[in-house]
């Protein structure tokens, strides 16, 4: 029989098994940003036109959101290659030191003939409720299927998600990347995210120079945040279209079209 004295003092302690090896990261955020405001943001369907800069709001809107995001540090920053859209990456890439990469992926909804068009007059074309209400059987006349919009625009998030996965080391933080790109495309971003049918994606809202955040893990998509501005929560009322149940197509001026808040809305009670 063993004694206390033929008992090593540690044998009581717990065995130690060699630590695990670091290993690789299993999600990846994606911040999506929609560009900022231009002159055609709100009163007309911009689309894929040529030569739509940001106004002097809308690059003040790109600065206010490049110093928003300081501290981050993307794998990648990815823009649409429409120039509202490069340009507001640019300011991002300016503040965080990170090159824009454009990937067409994430260009607008082709509008055909829309394009150009004031939203009010569009608001009077039968299409206007098939966009409204059941935007997946849309089809913008000599233009984009928006259901082609979305699979295009998700095709390219799972691609960026995989690609940035595959790049990363054992050991690394999870990936995050920006990608820079027009309300509807976002929107529907979201829609697939959230499990939305694409019927559903306009009661969703992304105001210009708005950041949306989704982890994608590997089970299941968490949106962490949707449509942030940064601004006092009145910008984010209903405008008077709103109100009327009609979604901004195209995605709308957002906080910047304070002068169509609905009436009662200017403020918070």
């Amino acid at each position: 029989m063993a004694t206390p004295a033929d008992i090593p003092a540690d044998a009581d302690a717990p065995v130690e098994s060699p630590a695990d090896p670091p290993s690789p990261p299993e999600a990846v955020t994606l911040l999506l940003v929609r560009h900022g405001m231009t002159d055609a943001t709100g009163p007309r369907l911009a689309g894929r036109a040529p030569n739509v800069h940001l106004n002097d709001n809308g690059r003040g809107q790109a600065a206010d959101l490049a110093s928003r995001l300081e501290g981050i540090v993307p794998a990648a920053l990815v823009s649409s290659p429409l120039e509202r859209c490069q340009e507001t990456a640019e300011a991002i890439s300016e503040r965080l030191g990170t090159p824009v990469t454009t990937d067409e992926r994430f260009v607008e909804c082709d509008y055909g003939s829309w394009t150009g068009r004031s939203l009010t007059d569009l608001a009077a074309e039968p299409l206007w409720r098939v966009v409204q209400d059941h935007p997946s059987a849309a089809r913008f006349p000599g233009g984009e299927a928006l259901a082609a919009t979305s699979a295009r625009a998700v095709e390219a998030v799972r691609d960026w998600n995989g690609r940035l996965l595959q790049q990363a080391s054992a050991g690394d933080p999870p990936p995050l990347y920006v990608v820079c790109s027009h309300g509807d495309v976002i929107k529907a971003i979201i829609a697939d995210a959230l499990g939305l049918h694409l019927d559903l994606f306009q009661r969703l809202r992304v105001d210009p120079c708005s950041v949306t955040s989704i982890t994608y893990t590997r089970t299941r998509p968490f949106l962490n945040k949707l449509n942030d501005t940064g601004e006092p929560l009145s910008g984010a009322l209903p405008t008077a279209a709103e109100a009327k149940g009609d979604a901004a197509v195209g995605g709308g001026a957002g906080q910047g079209d304070r002068t169509e808040r609905a009436p009662g809305t200017s403020h918070l009670p």
